[in-house]
């Protein structure tokens, strides 16, 4: 594989290192150019999270007015994160095919089209074809988006800059919330069609925002166009020798010759991506290995510790808890939107200053024991044939904990740290397979939680979702290096061991240290 530089498990010096050390000891402010395209690119990724604020409230006027069953409600609920999967499977070679940037472009425009399906909906059938048009663009925009945004950052502020994407999830379910209350107040046969279609107009203006943003260099170098990318390298970066660097760190990984320095040079492309996807799965590396087991793992346990039960099916769990009127379960859903949001914009300025480890196992134990502070109250009040106040409030405090710590940890970490471990020739394959397990995890979650909690009670779902974490706690701490950092291109480097890569990463350390002593004595000379 081009440019993995360790497949014989050596530790070499390239100019990567250089540049790593350059990054980290300047430490330079933000690029407001880089800060501009990850924030547009990352707008889309609201649709996804409206549209899962927005359900939690509408499926219960969908519910009155359609007549449907629980049953039905699951299915309406999580298919569309299956429906995702094919989305985002498909958006990998798409985005190797048209480029990152037309990739989000299609996504709003397929999310255009299934917001106005479900809005005009006359029937559960009908209903459900929009559900499938939404879910493909939303798997469309969620890869798109975390790979352009991986690709666009320098490396001193990629965890600040790919952390958007989720941001922008919670800022939606925070906008679903506040619909749900806003419409709620309708006739319930227009307010739950007015909260669904209301997704379709934000799409239609991001389309040209999103023309304006400049493609991603990683793509451009993949086509052969060096001039372009070393274009828009020089504006995301902080100097043109740091932009130099990179670009050459991308053509040995994308296996172009350093001594082709033309605008346009010729690349060898693959008619097709069954190579790409045959090095991926079917013949990796122990590099490309230990990347997969990491991927799969991470995205597992984002999505099976509960996130979706809580955040699709918050009103259920209040009313569960003891809060029987719809406007205060509306209100009180509200409030977690509000806490959701708050969180993950602290974790954007923490990411790159703690750490993607720290941040990953405070998060997950925090979620641990909300869980099962959560599992504990809820079991307390179903057995209880008074109104136990102090046990709807301990339920609302930790429902409310839950969700900030997922937010200031789990939650951005898990697209982040994707984007950042997969090299260049498989990114965009890698960033749609993780997607893929987020989303079919997601939908397994919220297509049973209703059938899930009615076999094992409420308490003891949230049990069950507890043990799951903790768990994931033990695979994050022994399986995941800090990718804190470290260029894209050097990031690989720590992958190949699933349980050694502490060696790699203290000798890797200990290199850019002597690169900067002996950068510091040649200067003194």
């Amino acid at each position: 594989m081009a440019g993995s530089g360790h497949e014989n498990g050596a530790v070499s010096i390239r100019p990567a290192d250089n540049l790593a050390v350059f990054e980290v000891s300047k430490k330079p402010k933000k690029n407001k150019f880089a800060l501009g395209c990850a924030m547009l690119a990352s707008l889309t990724s609201m649709l996804l999270g409206y549209d899962i604020g927005v359900m939690s409230g509408a499926i219960i006027f969908i519910k009155k007015d359609l007549k449907i069953s629980d049953v039905q409600i699951e299915i309406l609920v999580g298919v569309l994160n299956l429906y995702c999967l094919v989305g985002s499977i498909v958006a990998g070679n798409i985005a190797d095919w048209i480029g990152r940037r037309y990739t989000i472009v299609l996504a709003n425009v397929i999310i255009f089209v299934g917001s106005l399906f479900m809005g005009f909906s006359v029937n559960y059938a009908f209903l459900m074809v929009g559900r499938f048009i939404a879910g493909i663009g939303v798997g469309f925009a969620i890869m798109g988006a975390v790979l352009y945004n991986a690709e666009i950052s320098p490396a001193s502020s990629r965890g600040f800059l790919t952390s958007f994407p989720e941001v922008c999830i919670n800022v939606g379910i925070l906008l679903g919330y506040v619909s749900n209350y806003a419409f709620s107040k309708l006739p319930t046969r227009i307010g739950w069609r007015l909260m669904l279609g209301a997704g379709a107009t934000p799409s239609i203006f991001l389309v040209f925002a999103v023309l304006a943003m400049p493609e991603s260099p990683r793509w451009l170098v993949m086509q052969g166009k060096l001039g372009e990318a070393k274009v828009v390298l020089e504006k995301t970066l902080d100097t043109k020798e740091e932009a130099q660097l990179r670009l050459n760190d991308i053509k040995e990984a994308a296996g172009i010759p350093q001594d082709s320095t033309g605008d346009v040079v010729v690349v060898q492309k693959q008619t097709n991506s069954n190579g790409v996807w045959r090095e991926l799965l079917l013949h990796p590396t122990p590099t490309v290995k230990h990347i997969l087991i990491c991927t799969v793992g991470i995205h597992f346990f984002q999505q099976s510790s509960g996130v979706d039960a809580v955040v699709l099916y918050s009103p259920r769990i209040f009313e569960k808890a003891g809060i029987t009127s719809s406007n205060e379960q509306l209100l009180t859903t509200v409030a977690v939107g509000i806490c959701k949001t708050i969180f993950i914009l602290v974790a954007t300025f923490l990411l790159d200053k703690s750490g993607r480890r720290a941040l990953l196992l405070i998060s997950t134990g925090g979620m641990v024991v909300s869980l099962a502070t959560l599992g504990f109250s809820l079991t307390i009040i179903n057995h209880s044939e008074a109104k136990l106040t102090w046990a709807i409030a301990l339920c609302i405090t930790m429902v409310l904990s839950f969700v900030a710590f997922f937010a200031i940890g789990m939650g951005p970490i898990a697209g982040i740290y994707t984007s950042e471990i997969f090299p260049l020739k498989l990114r965009a394959q890698g960033i749609s397979l993780g997607v893929a397990v987020n989303r079919v995890t997601s939908g397994i979650i919220s297509m049973t939680f209703l059938s899930l909690y009615q076999a094992i009670t409420i308490g003891g779902a949230f049990f069950l979702f507890a043990g799951i974490a903790a768990v994931g706690w033990l695979f994050f701490n022994i399986c995941l290096p800090e990718t804190r950092g470290k260029t894209l291109e050097e990031t690989e480097r720590l992958f190949g061991n699933l349980v050694g890569w502490r060696e790699v990463d203290k000798k890797m350390k200990e290199d850019n240290t002597k690169g900067t002593t002996h950068g510091q004595e040649g200067s003194d000379g």
